[in-house]
């Protein structure tokens, strides 16, 4: 179903999705063309996309526990709705680094989108767009950062930072990214290498090596400088040099001064799970926190990401925003994080599955799929915007007491 000439995705997103899906349904039989269930959607990708493909994107690290206890977390907490509050009308925005954003979703980092469509970033930036979601683009994008920045147009768009080992990249990619008019970096912690991904072992399968993900880079003149051979004389050496100089394991607190000193964006930082290093980030002077653990693909048997997010929160929360990333699938699933004190969240596989499926018409159908679910899951537990969601919304599994 090509929503791009149905009715737009402007409040309320609950009733107007479902007017116009079970219209459809009445008035020309018609069915949508992607399946509302996350889990169906998933199967359906599996279905349809080359097998190594399938396997990059939906693949975790190890015996993929870590992916399964983000789920769980989610599963401890239960939202426990209110009665007669008129919800008629509700408001989803959240301000964010000054600008206010329609929804609290955002499309979450997702790298190499070339092996799961023929447009790639591009089609995904066309449905953000569109929809009016904002987007994080991914270092390891197969379209160039600026690109990606024409499709997005108003729309709001984040650059992920991958800090390379090579810092005249990293400085180049920070330019590039201010020139373009991305509104903060994004600089993902959790990646100085690659997990152990198994499914990716088994297909023998990295991405990077046949040319895909890599349009920054081979674009990049400080990339470019630090070559024997320009790329279209031997692309080869140019993707053998990614791999030496893609991530930094030497790494330390002391190097954000890098960052600081050579951008002046937002600088938000991925991939944080301890309080303590939410302390030691704030201390640092960062202007924001992702609580994420890179959707279970970098460390086997971690913390679940939500089971971290209140102690994040409780220690730096009201000093800088603090965004959730990691498991999210659903409009319950915000709802919760927002309760447990995100400011917003990311949303990852599901987009990218909907891409994947059907291009730029499945990442949009995705999107007010989500968004219709969110709206009426806020609305029907009898709240009407997210400032009225706090932690009283909710009891943890195991709790027989509901209110004070």
């Amino acid at each position: 179903m090509d929503d791009s000439s149905e009715d737009d995705s402007s409040e309320p997103f609950g009733p107007n999705r479902q007017r116009e899906v079970y219209a459809a349904g009445m008035l020309a039989d018609r069915t949508p063309d992607l399946p509302a269930s996350p889990e169906d959607l998933a199967e359906l990708a599996r279905e349809e996309l080359p097998p190594e493909a399938h396997a990059y994107v939906a693949g975790s690290a190890g015996e993929e526990s870590t992916e399964d206890e983000n789920r769980r977390a989610f599963d401890r907490w239960r939202i426990v709705p209110r009665m007669l509050r008129d919800v008629e009308e509700r408001d989803l925005s959240v301000e964010l680094f000054g600008r206010e954003l329609p929804v609290p979703v955002v499309l979450a980092p997702v790298g190499v989108q070339s092996i799961i469509h023929e447009d790639g970033e591009l089609a995904t930036a066309r449905a953000a767009a569109d929809i009016d979601v904002p987007l994080v683009l991914s270092s390891a994008s197969s379209e160039t950062m600026e690109d990606v920045a024409d499709e997005l147009g108003d729309t709001l768009g984040w650059f992920q930072l991958y800090w390379s080992a090579d810092r005249d990249v990293s400085a180049s990619f920070l330019r590039r990214a201010e020139e373009a008019g991305y509104e903060a970096v994004v600089v993902t912690l959790d990646t100085p290498m690659m997990g152990w991904r198994e499914r990716d072992v088994d297909h023998a399968y990295l991405p990077f090596l046949d040319g895909e993900g890599v349009a920054n880079y081979l674009s990049d003149p400080a990339f470019r400088d630090s070559l024997d051979a320009p790329p279209e004389e031997d692309e080869t050496g140019a993707l053998w040099r990614f791999t030496e100089i893609f991530g930094d394991p030497s790494l330390t607190w002391d190097d954000l001064d890098f960052l600081r000193e050579r951008t002046d964006l937002p600088v938000v930082l991925k991939g944080i799970l301890h309080p303590d290093d939410a302390r030691e980030a704030v201390e640092r002077g960062v202007d924001g926190l992702v609580v994420s653990n890179h959707g279970g693909r970098q460390v086997d048997g971690a913390i679940g990401a939500l089971d971290a997010l209140p102690g994040v929160v409780d220690e730096v929360g009201d000093e800088v925003p603090v965004l959730f990333d990691s498991g999210i699938r659903r409009g319950a699933d915000v709802v919760r994080a927002i309760a447990l004190g995100a400011d917003a969240v990311m949303l990852g596989r599901p987009y990218v599955y909907g891409l994947g499926i059907d291009g730029a018409d499945g990442v949009r159908e995705v999107l007010r799929n989500f968004l219709a679910d969110l709206d009426l899951t806020l609305a029907l537990s009898g709240h009407v915007s997210l400032a009225e969601v706090d932690r009283s919304v909710l009891v943890e599994t195991g709790e027989r007491r509901v209110g004070r």
